[in-house]
């Protein structure tokens, strides 16, 4: 298509109990740009907030990668997804909860037994180890069945350990904990009348007894965790698919709330305004018609129905419609700003001359299979590792095929010159009746005699492309404002008839005059005419369209206007064509680098033996390497750049609106 897609303005009246369905589906379809309508969009409700919040923290407990948006068979959060939810994040809850007391406990009981065991063999009274840092003793009698309840109350916070019974038949008994568990450790105690004994003085070392049962405390804490940790990976395995079905179900109602906060609404209609293609209403209607039973009204308006629109208060969207080739330079087109709705679209331009340009630029056989693999594995059916450069595809595919045609031309594979020198021998002796090493000479050391002749035959054909691309960018603006009924800047401005006129007819003289001729009498009045035209453009226009006062600005303004309009139209002609030169400067300066990367290879593999064999290889991989990477970059950009302030410049003086519909996923 060579203008946007037409367009419509909806309004779509959606009862309460219906909207989550129609905004479901619009989601899904992207089939509307919603109007601005003027209010804030509040965050998701609390279920909503708390439910997300949960799913992220039951995933990062289990080590589930949640998706960043609703999935491609999302669906909003019902009844039973409710249920799930609550029923997983539970589990995943009382699991982490589980592992966070045990990894406590072990600690706790690590830092115990460790520190009992330095102390095992120390020969300091026993009375003194009751200071130590971590842990707290205690020795007396208590009976089995006080014992028994100590455990009970106390758990895992501390040990206690029968020492048997003494002369008088009563149980003794030594209880340790940590220090932050001494208080309960001596409550608990007391409340089962246990009796302190006095250590003998000189009492030495800490009982086997006690470093057994810490031992033993610690071993059945690891075990637990190792057992939470098989039942995690167990849950992962089972439960992973659910927690990211149930967080893009639950992403995509906070984006549908989001959505409805910002509507107009009453307490039982929610009205839906915003703009649509022309194409898609039919269908938009007969699918929302049988999703709601009929109980979605639509109401659809022309752009020049709209008071807003003719007033120039509203901007209608832009839509470009294409096939794979050349959406995958829209991003180019919209990344300097949208076309103005009803004029032309420049995208399919802008395809045609970047892959020209690039492929110019970065001929290379070897070096564009390397581009055209890459886009290939960028694309859809490519690894997920790529997926983020997705959007490249189309253009690394296309620029590496440019790349390798001109490389046929040059004759160069991976800076290699040498490989294809048999097969083009044999086609230009078929084609031009002698045989030659390339078709396409660029290095003026390559051949003897006439090298250099051909060079400038190659900056010539690069300034040709540059007269193309800047006289498609002046076209195409003379278009628009025609489209637009702007007649004086599609006539008189120095980017309308009058500016082409001018820029036509000087190439005109340059090439006749390059050619032999000379310039003739005939010749002023070609350049005199658009001259004046731009000029007396304003005058001329304001005369013949009635405008007064003729001299918006006085005499002198105009004046002083007009030379500076005249000035500027030559010289930004002359720079913006001579600006086309760096292409053709790319061109050599990729064949020179490849040049040095192939000799400096093939010196080191004369050198001979395997360390020569070796280098030789080694620079061939490190100088592709950075031809590919550095080279390729600067290529492009140099591309992205010529089409800016070359071409769009021209007729990008107003942007538009960017089609931008509601959807729940990006891609």
């Amino acid at each position: 298509m060579i203008r946007p897609r037409k367009m419509k303005d909806l309004e779509l009246t959606v009862l309460k109990g219906d909207v989550d369905k129609v905004i479901e589906y619009l989601g899904y379809r992207g089939f509307m740009h919603f109007s601005e309508t003027g209010k804030a969009a509040s965050e998701p409700s609390g279920k909503i907030r708390d439910n997300i919040e949960r799913i992220k923290s039951a995933a990062e407990f289990l080590g589930v990668e949640l998706p960043a948006e609703p999935l491609a068979d999302s669906v909003m959060p019902g009844e039973a997804e409710e249920a799930m939810t609550e029923k997983l994040c539970s589990s995943a809850e009382a699991l982490k909860k589980r592992g966070v007391e045990a990894e406590q406990e072990r600690r706790r009981f690590e830092e115990t037994f460790n520190e009992a065991k330095a102390f095992s063999n120390l020969n300091a009274p026993f009375a003194k180890l009751d200071q130590l840092s971590y842990l707290t003793l205690r020795v007396g009698r208590l009976d089995s069945r006080g014992q028994l309840a100590v455990r009970e109350s106390l758990g895992d916070r501390a040990v206690v350990i029968p020492l048997g019974e003494g002369k008088d038949g009563e149980a003794r008994v030594l209880a340790a904990a940590s220090r932050k568990g001494r208080f309960a450790l001596d409550s608990e105690l007391k409340k089962f009348s246990f009796e302190p004994l006095a250590i003998p003085e000189g009492f030495q070392g800490i009982p086997a007894e006690l470093l057994a049962g810490l031992e033993k405390k610690l071993k059945d804490v690891e075990t637990t965790l190792v057992t939470i940790n098989f039942q995690r990976e167990k849950m992962l395995f089972e439960a992973g698919a659910d927690f990211k079905r149930l967080a893009g179900s639950w992403l995509m109602a906070a984006l549908a709330e989001k959505l409805k906060s910002k509507l107009t609404a009453t307490e039982n209609i929610y009205l839906l305004s915003g703009w649509a293609p022309k194409d898609s209403v039919g269908v938009l209607a007969a699918d929302l018609a049988k999703l709601s039973e009929g109980r979605v009204a639509i109401c659809s308006y022309n752009p020049d129905e709209l008071l807003d629109v003719r007033e120039g208060k509203e901007k209608i969207p832009v839509s470009l419609k294409h096939g794979a080739f050349v959406r995958g330079f829209e991003g180019v087109v919209f990344s300097y700003g949208a076309p103005l709705y009803g004029t032309i679209d420049p995208t399919p331009l802008v395809a045609f001359f970047f892959t020209l340009l690039f492929g110019i630029m970065f001929g290379d056989v070897g070096q564009g299979l390397v581009l055209l693999i890459l886009g290939i594995l960028a694309g859809k059916k490519g690894p997920a590792l790529l997926s983020r450069f997705r959007s490249y595809s189309v253009p690394l595919i296309a620029v590496g095929i440019s790349s390798m045609i001109m490389g046929l031309l040059n004759g160069e594979v991976f800076a290699n010159e040498e490989l294809l020198t048999g097969p083009t021998r044999f086609i230009t002796a078929a084609l031009f009746g002698a045989p030659r090493d390339r078709i396409l000479t660029l290095m003026p050391l390559a051949e003897k005699g006439g090298s250099v002749v051909k060079l400038f035959y190659f900056f010539g054909f690069t300034l040709a492309v540059g007269v193309i691309l800047n006289s498609s960018g002046l076209l195409v603006n003379i278009i628009n404002r025609f489209i637009m009924k702007d007649y004086e800047e599609a006539l008189f401005s120095r980017t309308g008839m009058a500016g082409l006129l001018l820029f036509w007819y000087a190439l005109f003289i340059a090439l006749r005059c390059i050619f032999g001729g000379r310039f003739e009498w005939f010749d002023l009045a070609g350049l005199l005419v658009p001259g004046l035209c731009i000029f007396f453009g304003s005058l001329i226009w304001r005369c013949a369209s009635g405008k007064r006062p003729v001299l918006a600005h006085g005499l002198m303004v105009f004046i002083m206007e007009g030379f500076v309009e005249i000035l500027e139209t030559a010289s930004t002609y002359i720079s913006n064509t001579v600006s086309f030169l760096r292409v053709g400067a790319f061109a050599l300066s990729h064949a020179v680098l490849s040049y040095i990367v192939f000799r400096f290879s093939e010196e080191l593999a004369h050198a001979g033996g395997p360390a020569g064999s070796a280098s030789a290889l080694f620079i061939m991989i490190f100088g592709n390497a950075v031809i590919i990477v550095l080279e390729g970059m600067i290529v492009a950009i140099q591309v992205v750049r010529l089409q800016y302030y070359e071409f769009f410049s021209k007729f990008f003086t107003e942007t538009g609106l960017e089609f931008k519909p509601f959807r729940f996923r990006e891609g």
